[in-house]
């Protein structure tokens, strides 16, 4: 019972996400009522009715002023430190002691109205992961025992089967069992075009079944799923703060300690010093409080960084935190892991050569029967391209897999060897066809003899292709001036031959994972802010060394896990993309922090020449707060 009592007491998440979307709302309400009364207060101060008018001022301070008092009070003793909203409560209170109530008054409203403008602005920018929660179904239709069941997604649990029909969204990561489809998976990938998955292919929750019902089995909890990780990764970038805001807001502390003892001294020196009446005196030194306050300075930075962290989100590039967004627009060099990285990860069959008494169709159907029985990689490549020539296999006899070397096997009374050199007859080998097959390691292929009882009947070369966007994505890094390298634990001749047909700028070979370390740290040495960019367990220490790692979508939980940045699809070309975004964000802070810091000298100075008004200098201040952040959110756009 008294666990329920507590409960009603207690805000829910759901309580607080409504309350923050109609704060500002709220706040924008707060500001506009005190703007009337503001009006009201000074029409009756013309018609000679003076306490009326005070107290209508006095409200007028009271609603819209209430929310910043409240904010600055609050932060100020929890921070144990002045900050700019207690500027402004100080200013509008002077300037009604001085018997200024319609331009304290004036200053409130206009506080409160950026205040407001403020909050909107900064919830835009988070609207991408409200974007993104809502994406996430709240139910789905569980099978059990060949019944259909209506649950809670929260309910489900790893081996449960999910029915999910044409339109909907898919609840959770899993496995189709049953049924084909087309799926969008932009909220995963950004990728508009749609993917086709059919049967064993892998969902994932948030993305939209377009075409066919499917039967999916779950795979991952709830917490655990793809989409979830996205979330907790953009909250969490969107909570760290980049350098450049970690030390403005060291700053502001003392800049603010700093304005009120600059003016204290202004509420006396002017007067002994320029012969200012006191009125004047104390009048400048409530405008100086007003104009000297850092709230452009302040809001310089973060609404940027977070417009950043949401466009790069949207697009499928997870940046953890305004640290590692930051550091990227300062990249001068980048490093890539290759296998998996810059190809695709997977053996490919790229050509195929036959002695002359046997077609390349036959030679395929006897060496892919037998390597279907292999569990070598590379058998798995051979077979698959001989299903997609239209190869009909056949069942071999006398199967034997020699570890190391190849497998061997009779097919219709003939025996066949499927392997390496030595395994074949190294000196025939060399020779077969003129000694091709050398040319095809030279070119970093791995070569696979067949021989029959004739001798070499063919060779197949097989290599790890390259991915159709490296080649794109390294001419794109390097027109913005970085340099390319390549680590890789394959031999040099591999690795030169990859190495040329991406155009990388060096290539480092044989590389262990503790050498890659020792190479990144070579790296940041030569060109100071260094990235690296791999998919598995053997590129988590260099990830970690990197100044900015960033890890490939389908990689390894411990390579997501350990590096800075997250593409979400395995789209190399977005790394010039982010490194772009990281650059324009970079020059919008710094357009900010020169333009907040220009207005707070020109309002300082023409106060000084006592030519400045207070309200005219609260529209300066609060309007150049306003176009920062706005400057800012020009970053949400592609």
């Amino acid at each position: 019972m008294l666990a329920e009592t507590k409960s009603l007491h207690q805000p829910t998440q759901v309580d607080t996400n409504r309350f923050e979307k109609v704060k500002p709302h709220l706040e924008l309400i707060a500001a506009l009522f005190s703007g009337v009364l503001i009006i009201a207060g000074w029409l009756m101060a013309k018609y000679d009715l003076g306490t009326a008018s005070v107290m209508t001022y006095v409200a007028a301070y009271v609603i819209g002023g209430f929310a910043k008092a409240k904010e600055g009070i609050e932060d100020t003793i929890a921070d144990k430190e002045l900050n700019v909203e207690m500027l402004m409560i100080f200013a509008a209170i002077g300037s009604a002691l001085i018997g200024y109530w319609t331009e304290g008054a004036v200053l409130i409203f206009i506080f409160a109205l950026s205040g407001a403008l403020e909050t909107y602005t900064m919830n835009k920018s988070h609207k991408e992961i409200s974007a993104l929660m809502d994406l996430q179904p709240e139910e789905a239709i569980r099978v059990q025992n060949g019944v259909e069941e209506v649950v809670p997604v929260a309910t489900l649990t790893v081996g449960d089967f999910i029915l999910v029909k044409p339109g909907e969204r898919v609840p959770s990561d899993g496995r189709i069992i049953e049924g084909h489809t087309n799926l969008d998976e932009a909220a995963i990938t950004g990728e508009s075009i749609p993917v086709s998955k059919s049967l064993d292919d892998e969902v994932f929750a948030g993305t939209v079944n377009l075409r066919g019902s499917i039967t999916v089995k779950i795979t991952k909890p709830n917490n655990e799923t793809l989409f979830q990780k996205i979330i907790n990764l953009v909250q969490t970038a969107q909570s760290e703060k980049s350098p450049s805001q970690q030390f403005i807001e060291r700053f502001e502390g003392k800049y603010v300690k700093t304005v009120l003892v600059i003016v204290g001294l202004m509420m006396f020196v002017p007067h002994f010093a320029l012969g200012w009446s006191w009125q004047e005196t104390f009048y400048r030194a409530m405008i100086l409080l007003v104009v000297a306050s850092p709230c452009a300075l302040v809001a310089s930075i973060m609404p940027a960084t977070l417009s950043a962290i949401s466009n790069g989100a949207r697009h499928g590039i997870l940046f953890k935190g305004g640290m590692h967004l930051e550091n990227l627009g300062n990249l001068k060099a980048i490093a890539f892991d290759k296998t998996g990285t810059l190809t695709k990860g997977k053996p490919e069959v790229t050509d195929v050569i036959v002695r002359g008494d046997l077609t390349e169709e036959d030679l395929l159907q006897k060496v892919a029967s037998i390597e279907k029985f292999s569990n070598h990689p590379l058998a798995s490549a051979i077979v698959n391209f001989a299903n997609a020539k239209g190869s009909r296999l056949i069942k071999p006899e006398n199967m034997q897999d020699v570890a190391g070397f190849g497998v061997q096997a009779t097919i219709d009374g003939v025996e066949w060897k499927v392997g390496k050199t030595d395994f074949v007859g190294r000196n025939e080998a060399e020779q077969f066809q003129n000694g091709k097959a050398l040319a095809f390691a030279d070119e970093g292929k791995t070569v696979v003899f067949a021989r029959d009882e004739k001798g070499i009947a063919g060779v197949l070369a097989l290599k790890d292709t390259v991915r159709e966007e490296t080649i794109r994505a390294i001419q794109a890094l390097k027109q913005e001036g970085i340099h390319t390298v390549m680590l890789t634990g394959d031999s040099k001749k591999t690795a030169l031959a990859i190495a040329s047909e991406t155009g990388m700028d060096m290539h480092i070979a044989e590389c262990l994972p503790e050498t890659k370390v020792e190479e990144m740290k070579k790296l940041k040495e030569r060109f100071g802010t260094v990235a690296m960019v791999g998919d598995g367990i053997n590129d988590a220490p260099a990830l970690a060394t990197a100044s900015v790692g960033i890890a490939m979508g389908e990689g390894t939980d411990v390579a997501l896990e350990t590096a800075d940045i997250v593409l979400m699809k395995n789209d190399l070309p977005r790394i010039a993309e982010a490194v772009k975004l990281s650059k324009k964000m970079n020059k919008i802070i710094k357009q900010n922090i020169i333009f907040s810091i220009t207005v707070i000298m020109i309002l300082i100075a023409s106060n000084f020449m006592q030519s400045l008004a207070l309200p005219m200098g609260v529209i300066g201040h609060e309007g150049s707060t306003i176009l920062v952040i706005l400057n800012g959110l020009r970053l949400l756009r592609s």
